[in-house]
């Protein structure tokens, strides 16, 4: 065929596959003699991933010198890579403030901690209305009362705080009875009882309920003020996203910064819980921003092979912060303490307004050169480099180019592309699967507290979570190494999909099966063996999706930070990182309903995860990928198949360059190619 002879000219035969193609903007093969080859690595099986792109052609004139473009094959060697004294520094700035963060996330689960509690004036010795006493309360009791906080989100990148599994002890008339003082025989509910006195147990001597008495008819104010700061997180992540598109990385992370002092300052001035949800909003809306632009910078100061190291760093900065954060609550004592305490160390981020530039990277996408060339000077001069190491030609190319017009772009146009808007639709689903999974294998293994004795401790519960998380981001640093991240992300989907099946029809055919013996003593032992059964099943499907889903999370953020443009890098995130938060807003008001809708709850994000299994096939591999610059770099990033061609096997898909010169009625007509009388150009004879 036409094409068969074209590929035969161009050097490859009919057996050979077409070489791999160059990566966001690399200069083509014919220019490859005047400067060193561009382009990012290729990890295994990843060497087509991004086509080479088509000459673009700007509408206002000619399109900016494709060696700029190669931000990671040109800008980044000749500024030395992650190796530079500066770009270390600069990284390290980006951790410190994960550990501040890790304060915020998780203070939800002391502030809003429900204690045990009872009525003031029935003695000492009266039972806390609060307390789980397995053998005064039934299952059902159980099922409306929960523990603090024990599931929170240890991943700095995703910006909420721990909210999952935090019910009020007595919400309206479904809480259990309040004991009566010691001179009543009968077990009346207290509710109206208008003092209280609270045991707290996070190492509080005052906390959030406890301020203003959220028990009884006030408990479901506990569960506006959790997600208010949700909502804040949502629209923080939103909004800031865009912001950092348009105007850079750098102020939208400083006036985030000076907005969540004064915001989160005042939160421990609060006179009543309507101000203090009012003002957790505008604290989580910053909070979003802070995290959403240390991300980006993070992703973007690095080379295609350091990527993931340095995030999963951060990430593990943010869970020290999640593991000291019980000591600080012991050591503040008051909840106001506590939160001027976490909210002090943001200050010393002020001082990042003279010693952190804006993002080079992003600044070369949106083609403000001049603003470029002052930054590269910086660079060069910080790391002390010699001129001549610019063996490429990055700063001649630079001058040339200085006049140009900025180019910014919404994540709005997104919407006209073919392949991006997908890749994120994709990754949204994920993240909002993975977060609203979780919950439901929390509030699970939560469930049988009465049978564990160790988890009845609010401090098991908690180190427990954090346990699991930090075992879940080892395993990633692993499996994504050996497996990439498509295929990392695949595998603990599946799994998550599996321990969700398996505790969701296991557990049923198991109490199903059991109810069917001969005689009545065989009854009694097949119910206690079935419930000892389902339990211990039951608790480690729990902690495998924990486990599985918190990796799913995890991965789809930092996936999505890969595969979205520079150019609109910050609006992608933010969309992944708000549909993370609508899945932990699932938790909160299902809490506030008294966990009604539970199950039906559990079943939804199941079967979630099957569609995801599917949809993760559609996504691309980054692994020692370039990172993509424009959207039409981000729209020619293409899935590679997860099993490699076989030797010899044809492409079932055209290259570009193929398809643009293929006219296959104009090859048959002029070159007759062999074709019998009578057949037509694709082979077929006419009727």
């Amino acid at each position: 065929m036409a094409i068969d002879r074209r590929r035969d000219t161009a050097g490859g035969g009919a057996g050979r596959l077409p070489p791999a193609a160059e990566e966001n903007g690399a200069l083509p093969p014919g220019d490859a003699a005047a400067s060193a080859p561009l382009g990012g690595r290729s990890g295994p099986g990843g060497g087509g991933d991004i086509q080479a792109l088509p000459a673009p052609h700007a509408a206002g004139g000619p399109h900016p010198s494709l060696l700029l473009l190669d931000y990671d094959g040109s800008v980044l060697p000749f500024l030395g890579g992650l190796g530079g004294g500066y770009q270390k520094t600069l990284v390290l700035l980006t951790w410190i403030p994960a550990l501040f963060i890790g304060f915020s996330q998780f203070s939800d689960s002391f502030l809003l901690d429900q204690p045990n509690f009872w009525c003031r004036g029935a003695g000492k010795g009266a039972e806390p209305a609060g307390v789980t006493a397995a053998g005064r309360w039934g299952g059902g009791d159980l099922a409306n009362w929960t523990s603090p906080s024990t599931t929170p989100f240890p991943t700095a990148a995703w910006g909420t705080a721990g909210t999952l599994g935090n019910s009020s002890g007595a919400d309206g008339d479904d809480a259990p009875p309040l004991p009566s003082p010691p001179d009543k025989g009968d077990n009346v509910s207290n509710c109206d009882c208008h003092e209280w006195d609270y045991g707290i147990r996070t190492g509080l001597v005052q906390n959030v309920v406890s301020k203003w008495d959220l028990v009884c008819d006030s408990a479901w104010r506990v569960h506006v003020a959790k997600f208010s700061l949700l909502v804040g997180l949502i629209l923080g992540y939103l909004v800031t996203g865009c912001i950092a598109d348009w105007f850079g990385r750098r102020p939208v992370l400083l006036l985030c910064v000076i907005f969540i002092l004064i915001f989160g300052l005042t939160v421990a001035l609060s006179v009543n819980v309507t101000m203090f949800s009012t003002l957790r909003f505008f604290e989580g809306f910053c909070l979003a921003g802070i995290i959403l632009t240390l991300y980006a910078i993070r992703i973007e100061l690095c080379p295609p092979g350091k990527r993931f190291m340095i995030t999963m760093v951060a990430s593990f900065v943010a869970m020290a912060g999640q593991f000291l954060m019980p000591g600080l609550a012991a050591l503040c004592r008051d909840w106001q303490v506590l939160q001027a305490l976490i909210v002090c160390p943001f200050l010393l981020m002020l001082l990042y307004w003279s010693i952190f530039p804006e993002s080079l990277r992003w600044l070369m996408a949106t083609q403000q050169f001049e603003s470029a060339k002052k930054l590269i000077l910086h660079f060069t001069q910080k790391n002390r480099m010699n001129p001549e190491s610019d063996i490429k030609g990055v700063m001649p190319e630079l001058e040339k180019e200085l006049s140009r017009r900025p180019k910014k772009v919404c994540i709005v146009k997104v919407v006209g592309t073919r392949n991006l808007w997908k890749n994120i639709v994709v990754l949204c689903v994920n993240s909002l699967t993975g977060y609203g999974i979780h919950h439901c294998f929390a509030r699970s293994m939560l469930g049988h507290e009465a049978k564990v004795p160790l988890l009845e401790n609010f401090y098991a519960d908690y180190y427990t979570a954090a346990g699991i998380a930090l075992a879940s981001c080892l395993a990633m640093c692993v499996v994504v190494r050996l497996l990439g991240r498509r295929g990392g992300l695949l595998l603990f989907m599946i799994l998550t999909a599996l321990a969700s099946l398996l505790q969701l029809g296991l557990l049923n055919l198991i109490g199903k099966y059991s109810q069917h013996p001969d005689s009545e003593l065989q009854l009694k032992l097949a119910v206690g063996m079935s419930d000892s059964v389902k339990d211990k099943f039951s608790i480690t499907f729990s902690i495998v999706g924990m486990f599985a889903s918190h990796a799913v999370g995890s991965l789809s953020v930092f996936f999505c930070a890969e595969i979205t443009p520079t150019v609109i890098r910050c609006g992608g995130l933010g969309l992944v990182l708000a549909s993370a938060g609508f899945g932990m807003l699932t938790a909160p008001i299902i809490e506030l309903h008294n966990q009604k809708g539970y199950f039906l709850h559990h079943i939804i994000f199941a079967c979630c995860t099957l569609i995801c299994i599917i949809c993760l096939l559609l996504l691309p591999e980054s692994r020692d990928q370039n990172l993509p610059e424009s959207i039409a770099d981000g729209e020619h990033y293409t899935r590679q198949p997860l099993l490699p061609p076989r030797r010899g096997e044809q492409p079932l898909l055209l290259t570009n360059a193929e398809l643009k010169d293929y006219s296959g009625l104009h090859d048959a007509a002029t070159a007759g190619d062999g074709l019998p009388d009578g057949a037509t150009a694709n082979g077929g004879r006419p009727m």
